[in-house]
């Protein structure tokens, strides 16, 4: 992987947990990352107003909450992600990767990039739906954590999908490329999210076929993903007969992630 020099900006190293949570019950010990289950929605959160970077500690927590939600999945369950404040997620937590200084960078960078992964299979393997309702920025692996998702719910306004890595200097991770490959099918679109480092819009990513949808407000994001998680519940599919269909959908990435993919027989004639 080739990094280009980063310049110093103002970044946000914030560390936190998932906690457990029943129903519409939870115990907040921080407001980093929360987990919660509504009815047949599990909610995972990134809570504060800060730009839910991706550290180390972070993301081990994300990977917590999936663990947990895999764990509970039954036929007719099904996940949304989303966050509070201005963003999504700003992408990998630059400022933990600069911190022991430049002969460090490259690597730290490196292990962002391997703890981020996980994160990625876990969610093409995850024996649900998933729908990310981007009511902030998503920038970089924010983006790719959105269209790790099966749904992408958007806000229209002051919210922005941006794949920054041309713009700061870095070249991309090859399941980043084989993700954003198969999820944005239009060659075009492709150019101009990773050779133009576009700032995509809400209804123009609807257009490029990244997002599903796009809403006025952070809180209508986040009912329209409710609607559809109730929809998708309803059907009650068998949740890995799902994720190995989602897992040979997606091919590419799968086998970049180290993913295997097996048939699966669960009849309901």
């Amino acid at each position: 992987m080739y990094v280009a020099p980063v310049k110093n900006g103002k970044f946000n190293n914030q560390e936190g947990y998932i906690i457990n949570t029943k129903e519409v019950k939870r115990t907040a010990i921080n407001t980093m990352c929360t987990l919660e289950q509504r009815g047949n929605l599990f909610f995972l959160t990134l809570t504060g107003d800060d730009e839910h970077r991706f550290g180390p500690t972070l993301m081990e927590s994300i990977r917590s909450a999936l663990a947990q939600v895999k764990s509970q999945a039954t036929p007719g369950t099904a996940l949304i992600t989303t966050a509070h404040g201005k963003f999504f997620s700003n992408g990998l937590d630059l400022a933990w990767a600069q911190a022991a200084g430049a002969p460090s960078f490259r690597d730290r960078l490196s292990h962002l990039l391997d703890c981020f992964k996980p994160i990625v299979a876990d969610l093409l393997s995850l024996p649900m739906p998933t729908i990310a309702a981007v009511s902030g920025h998503a920038a970089a692996a924010g983006f790719l954590l959105a269209i790790s998702h099966d749904y992408v719910l958007m806000k229209k306004e002051r919210c922005v999908l941006y794949m920054s890595e041309l713009d700061i200097g870095l070249t991309f991770p090859d399941y980043f490329m084989a993700m954003l490959k198969s999820k944005i099918s239009d060659p075009a679109a492709r150019r101009d999210v990773m050779l133009g480092a576009k700032k995509v819009k809400a209804e123009e990513a609807v257009r490029m076929g990244i997002v599903e949808s796009a809403h006025d407000s952070a809180e209508s994001t986040v009912e329209a993903a409710r609607r559809l998680g109730q929809q998708l519940t309803g059907r009650k599919w068998h949740g890995e007969v799902y994720a190995e269909i989602r897992k040979a959908i997606h091919s590419e990435v799968c086998g970049l992630l180290g993913l295997t993919h097996r048939a699966v027989v669960a009849p309901r004639l």
